[in-house]
């Protein structure tokens, strides 16, 4: 008699089934799961950089190079030129004032003066020969001055007595007419010889003043003579130190030509470049540090060249108190300009992250330190030392400052100790 066998739910094959229909929905998510979430990677802690993100006072400064410079600098130019014939001093002698430096030979030049020096005898001589000429003619004025007072009298003696023997008939009117006439011509005679007197007195006067003048014109010219040829001799216009002179014995040195520098040595400022992404912001009165010995010199800049070359102008910065024992012309300071008041701000040290994000993002640490997470910042002004962030991180957060030059595009670090071993 058959037997009814009742069927399986759970066969074998259904079992299978179920199990490879389980493995790959497993394997769809896994997959899933590790391609569309975010992507990780593995660093060594050792390998990075971790910093604290506080807050603390901040103000923005720009690091920047200056050259040490004297405070004054008078270029020695040479005011006639010539041939060197001598050489007083070495270059980076310290001078005094007026003290010979070299000197030039220029035999146009002392020719000249001595023309110059010639003609002023020579109009000095004219001159007195013209005095002489004048006093005498002078003289001989007064000579017919005298001989007229002298034969006015005697004529003017005669007229009056013959006026009166006239009017007593004793004499004819012919006789009287002679005296008279001779009376008022001798008369008119002396007014005549007053007048060229003082006519000739008149004249010496101003032919005497324009011999001065041109007589004292050429002595000027002579002297402004003297003096170029005086300035043969160069010296030192004031006390310094001798730099940078150019002249050797033998060789010529045109008119104006640069023949060196005087220092004065009393101070010292910096000639500082400058981007010119900064020149809105510098003017007057801006300071800067400089450490040197480990000690700290403040700057104040006195001066701002506005001219922009290469895409970089210059400022002279003067040492405000104190000067740096030791320092000498052309030596060079590392400055740091301060462009704001100091403020309190959140502070984050700066690193090789910038480079990648420019500020946009950063890698900031989990509480527990197993990784580290890219969160977007904004970032401010920034100084030597340290970014001001404006928004993303607060004060107590860790973030990673290092280069992220190796992350790729990646989401998370996973930060893990010695992962080398």
């Amino acid at each position: 008699m058959d037997r009814v066998i009742p069927k399986k739910t759970w066969t074998k094959k259904r079992l299978l089934t179920i199990g490879g229909i389980t493995g790959i929905a497993l394997l769809i998510g896994a997959a899933f799961y590790f391609t569309s979430g975010k992507s990780r990677l593995n660093v060594d802690k050792e390998r990075i950089t971790i910093n604290e993100v506080k807050k603390g006072p901040f103000q923005e400064r720009i690091p920047v190079n200056g050259t040490v410079l004297p405070l004054t600098t008078i270029y020695l130019d040479a005011l006639e030129g010539g041939r060197v014939e001598e050489k007083f001093v070495e270059d980076g002698a310290i001078m005094k004032k007026g003290q010979p430096i070299l000197r030039l030979s220029n035999t146009d030049l002392e020719l000249s003066l001595v023309n110059q020096q010639t003609a002023v005898y020579n109009l000095l001589t004219q001159m007195q020969i013209s005095q002489n000429a004048a006093q005498q003619n002078t003289v001989n004025r007064l000579n017919s001055l005298t001989d007229a007072n002298s034969q006015l009298k005697e004529a003017e003696r005669v007229y009056t007595l013959n006026k009166k023997l006239y009017e007593q008939k004793v004499i004819g009117a012919q006789e009287f007419k002679q005296s008279e006439n001779n009376y008022f011509y001798l008369l008119e005679k002396k007014k005549l010889s007053v007048q060229l007197l003082l006519q000739d007195s008149t004249s010496n006067v101003q032919q005497l003043n324009q011999a001065k003048q041109s007589y004292i014109g050429s002595q000027n010219a002579l002297s402004v003579m003297r003096k170029k040829v005086g300035d043969l001799i160069v010296r030192a216009p004031i006390d310094g130190q001798l730099t940078s002179l150019d002249a050797e014995i033998g060789q010529s040195k045109n008119k104006g030509e640069r023949l060196g520098q005087l220092d004065v040595i009393s101070g010292f400022k910096a000639r500082v470049d400058i981007d010119e992404h900064y020149i809105s912001r510098i003017f007057i009165g801006l300071t800067g540090l400089t450490t040197l010995s480990g000690k700290d010199y403040k700057l104040i800049i006195k001066k701002v060249y506005t001219q922009v070359t290469n895409g970089r102008f210059q400022v002279d910065m003067e040492f405000d108190g104190a000067v740096p024992d030791g320092i000498r012309r052309g030596q060079t300071l590392q400055i740091r300009i301060a462009l704001s008041d100091e403020t309190e701000a959140v502070l984050v040290p700066k690193g090789g992250f910038y480079q990648q994000t420019g500020g946009n993002w950063i890698f900031k640490v989990s509480e527990n330190g197993v990784k580290a997470y890219k969160v977007d910042i904004q970032i401010g002004r920034q100084n030597p030392d340290y970014y001001e962030v404006i928004s993303g991180l607060n004060p107590g957060d860790k973030v990673v400052t290092s280069s992220y030059e190796n992350y790729g595009n990646m989401q998370e670090l996973i930060l893990k100790n010695n992962l080398s071993q």
